[in-house]
């Protein structure tokens, strides 16, 4: 109570609340900006495909092949195994037990006895052989040449003797043989009734699907719905009419039938249809349907079981037998300590999203507040990731590849120290996420430092491929290193081959990743919007159709622009910008000149009329201005970088057209009643601003050389006092606000722009002429 009735505490609470007031106020005023509210999403949205790509609710498998185990490794878990050979066994057993399909039509068995009768009646009917047709006797057996060789021992020799006593046997006495034929059909058709049950294979069939003689055959009548398991013997033909087959052993049963065995019998080979039809589709549907009835056989492995022995490296065998054993494990973690996985992992995420965001916010203020920008590092970063986990387990090992690929495209697209910040975090997500050793995220790093401390400046694609064989020289040396290290016995890990093959295969992944890079340079120029010192070389070549329109349409604009990109280039230098950048922006940046080139001084004829004598000085100013757009447009249409098009949008900035305001102002004092027409900020440009230090350079580079060509006696004081003032009046109007010049930077500029003019602009001693003789 005294201390809230004291005056002084409640000035200091006042002043709390209103503090916090003013914190909640400007919360809710961040919180209530779109943009920030997207780029807020996206952060988060990453975190969270993060979290799924790193598999945060478990613990990952640490045991790769070839993995040294000095002191072994057993079970701290009971778990199962599948056994692929037994269980293959098993369910081949059972595949071999399913019968062979075959779909019955007994239908066609039902046209043999009229068959059978109609020859039997030509027998009777005929007086001798010789009245039969030849397929009658062939069928019949009647005709010795075309006899079937099984039946030649049951037959007389003479033809005719046959058909006598087959005349004999279906003729009655009393010319009534009508009537004995049927009953010999009649007993016929009972004894081929078994066929109507087994049916008749096709011989072509069993040898084409190698259908054994013992082997099961499942006849299934679609008509009748019924399925009888038969065995190969009792649907052969040959086999139903030996002795012992459903039509050979009744012969005797039929007192009729039985001296004719042997003709009959020939007759049925001749006449008998093929009844069964191997029906494949069903019988490897019936085969899979009991191969999937077999369930899977497992190995059982208590806990204590040594899984690996000392000293002994990891196969494939006991790889199975580790991964087994970590998902048994997993299986039975209880959900409380996956939440506090998870939540462990997300804070660590966020640790190292603070720090990449962080340098993002102070330096890359253009990724990291653009949503465009900030989505795709977001995506690479994920990808990055994703490809590390899935190639880090075997048989592929090259979790390097993605790293240092996505790490050599950071140093190429933003800088040095974004790549190596990117390398750590993307080095330590792989590492816990995958078990990784200590021993390997030194390896992964080692190889990701001397990616970016190499690729300060790319002069060329080479250089890409030339650090793709120093990045494979560092990683087989430092991961041979580190394994010899760790040996105790040095003696053999120096050639031990595992090692020695392992360090090789991450050499060669390094390798491909500078080959990889280099193909891509385009496509990663594109996606980022950035240019590289290859690009930027491609495009200094004055055989670029821009530049050769610029030549023939405006070429006093074209020699500015060559004066200027050589005293740019220079003074970027000077201050550790890109001054290949600016010269080569410089070569473009009045490219919008050449649509209406008579109307810049730098072009016009001298002792020609301007024809802005013959205009308004507000629509000169939109003439001059015009340069720019008409710029960006034409830049645009032959599919300049980006970078490019924002030299030639900045490298006036936000500046007055001078002369063209002070014309307004002179004819606005003349007449009173025109007073708007000398508004400044119509006659200024549309910008904006310069938003790089090499966009800084070029608008001061811009603006000394042309102001120098109005000098008529260009002395070194008069050029340092020139370009001091108009380095000084840009500065004060604010121009390099945007960009991070700083004043120390801008102080060198001007001493190199002030070096370079006196040097273009330099005395010249005069030659005598020439005595004549």
């Amino acid at each position: 109570m005294a201390f809230f009735g004291s005056k002084k505490s409640r000035t200091a609470l006042a002043a709390s609340l209103r503090d916090s007031s003013k914190l909640s106020s400007k919360l809710r005023e961040l919180l209530s900006n779109r943009g920030t509210l997207s780029r807020l999403s996206v952060c988060l949205l990453t975190l969270l495909i993060l979290m799924v790509a790193v598999e945060s609710w478990k613990s990952p498998f640490p045991y790769r092949l070839g993995m040294y185990a000095e002191h072994g490794i057993m079970a701290s878990a009971s778990f199962k195994v599948a056994n692929p050979i037994e269980t293959d066994r098993q369910r081949t057993q059972k595949e071999s037990e399913v019968p062979y399909s075959f779909k019955q039509q007994p239908e066609l068995i039902e046209k043999l006895p009229l068959l059978l009768r109609e020859d039997l009646v030509a027998i009777a009917k005929a007086k001798s052989l010789d009245d039969l047709n030849a397929d009658s006797r062939a069928e019949l057996g009647l005709t010795s040449s075309r006899r079937l060789e099984q039946f030649i021992d049951q037959f007389p020799e003479e033809s005719e003797q046959t058909f006598a006593e087959l005349k004999s046997l279906v003729s009655s006495p009393d010319s009534n043989d009508t009537k004995k034929i049927d009953a010999i059909v009649k007993d016929f058709k009972k004894l081929i009734s078994p066929l109507l049950i087994y049916g008749i294979v096709n011989e072509n069939d069993l040898t084409k699907n190698q259908i054994r003689a013992d082997d099961a055959i499942a006849i299934v009548n679609d008509n009748s719905g019924t399925r009888r398991i038969v065995t190969t013997f009792d649907i052969r033909l040959p086999n139903q009419l030996s002795e012992n087959g459903v039509i050979g052993r009744e012969w005797k049963n039929f007192p009729l039938l039985a001296p004719m065995t042997a003709v009959l019998s020939h007759w049925i080979h001749f006449q008998a249809p093929t009844t069964l039809v191997y029906d494949s589709a069903r019988t490897l549907q019936e085969r899979n349907q009991a191969r999937m009835l077999v369930d899977e056989i497992y190995d059982t492995f208590q806990r204590g079981t040594i899984l690996v022995e000392p000293g002994q490296a990891i196969d494939e065998t006991q790889l199975v037998l580790l991964r087994a054993e970590y998902e048994a494990k997993e299986e039975v973690v209880p959900v409380y300590e996956r939440v506090t996985r998870i939540t462990i992992i997300f804070l660590m995420l966020i640790v190292l999203a603070v720090l990449n965001g962080y340098h993002l916010l102070r330096n890359k203020k253009a990724v990291a507040r653009t949503v465009s920008s900030l989505s795709i590092y977001s995506s690479v970063i994920i990808l990055t990731v994703f490809l590390g986990r899935l190639l880090s387990y075997d048989p592929w090992r090259a979790e390097v590849l993605p790293l240092i690929v996505t790490v050599m495209v950071f140093a190429i697209v933003y800088d040095q120290m974004m790549a190596i910040l990117s390398a750590l975090s993307l080095t330590l997500l792989l590492c816990l996420s995958t078990g990784g050793s200590l021993g390997h995220f030194v390896v992964l790093m080692s190889v990701a430092s001397v990616a970016v401390t190499s690729l300060g400046t790319i002069s060329s694609r080479s250089t890409l491929i030339k650090l793709g064989f120093g990045m494979g020289l560092t990683y087989f040396l430092v991961y041979w290193g580190i394994n010899l290290i760790q040996s105790q016995e040095l003696s053999n890990g120096f050639f031990n081959q595992r090692v020695l093959w392992e360090s090789l295969q991450g050499a060669g992944w390094c390798l491909a990743a500078g080959y990889l890079v280099a193909g891509s340079l385009p496509f990663i120029e594109s996606l980022f919007g950035v240019v590289t010192d290859i690009s930027l070389l491609e495009m200094s070549n004055v055989s670029h159709p821009l530049l050769q329109e610029l030549v023939r349409r405006a070429p006093g604009t074209y020699n500015h622009s060559i004066s200027m990109a050589t005293i740019g280039e220079a003074a970027a230098d000077k201050i550790g910008a890109n001054g290949l950048l600016v010269r080569v922006a410089a070569y473009y940046h009045d490219i919008g000149k050449m649509l209406k080139p008579q109307y810049f001084i730098e072009n016009m004829v001298v002792g020609s009329e301007s024809l802005h004598d013959n205009l308004a000085p507000a629509m000169s100013t939109l003439i001059i201005i015009g340069h720019v757009k008409d710029g960006v447009d034409l830049a645009r249409q032959h599919n300049l970088p980006q970078p490019i098009i924002d030299f030639i949008e900045q490298h006036h900035g936000t500046t007055l057209v001078e002369y063209f305001f002070r014309e307004a102002e002179k004819q606005a004092d003349l007449s009173p009643d025109h007073k708007t027409d000398a508004e400044e900020s119509s006659f200024r440009y549309p910008g904006p601003k310069p938003q790089t230090r090499e966009a800084g350079v070029m608008m001061l580079a811009d603006a000394v050389e042309s102001a120098s060509r109005t000098l008529s006696d260009p002395t070194p004081k008069r050029i340092k006092s020139l370009v001091h003032s108009l380095v000084m009046k840009r500065l004060l109007d604010g121009q390099f606000n945007e960009c991070s010049l700083t004043l120390s930077e801008i102080n060198i500029v001007e001493e190199s722009l002030v070096k370079s003019l006196i040097g273009i602009y330099h005395g010249r001693i005069k030659y005598p002429e020439e005595r004549s003789a």
